[in-house]
């Protein structure tokens, strides 16, 4: 299995923004739930501790094989998010592994 973490912030002159764009962020990732074969879990976080440090969003998923999450970042469904989020993503992180059978 492959755990798949993408961490992001978002555009935004204003706090109330910043949290339009992270929920709108949230809503379109959620709706790849069920259409991404391989995809076994998918899950987003909003940060609510505020430190300077933090990122907006969190994007956790995992994914049956790295085959699965190579598919993934080519399927329709995926390009079809980042398209609607555009340029609201001002910095990303990402971190992929392996883990050994299922979820722990």
């Amino acid at each position: 299995m492959i755990k798949h973490i993408v961490m992001w912030n978002v555009a935004g002159d204003t706090k109330e923004d910043r949290s339009k764009a992270a929920d709108f962020l949230r809503s379109r990732f959620e709706q790849l739930r069920g259409e991404v074969p391989g995809l076994l879990h998918l899950e987003v976080g909003l940060d609510h501790s505020h430190v300077d440090y933090a990122c907006d969003v969190v994007l956790y998923t995992e994914f049956e094989s790295q085959e699965a999450l190579d598919a993934y970042a080519v399927h329709p469904a995926h390009i079809r998010v980042k398209g609607e989020l555009g340029q609201m993503r001002i910095a990303r992180y990402q971190v992929d592994y392996a883990v050994a059978g299922g979820s722990a």
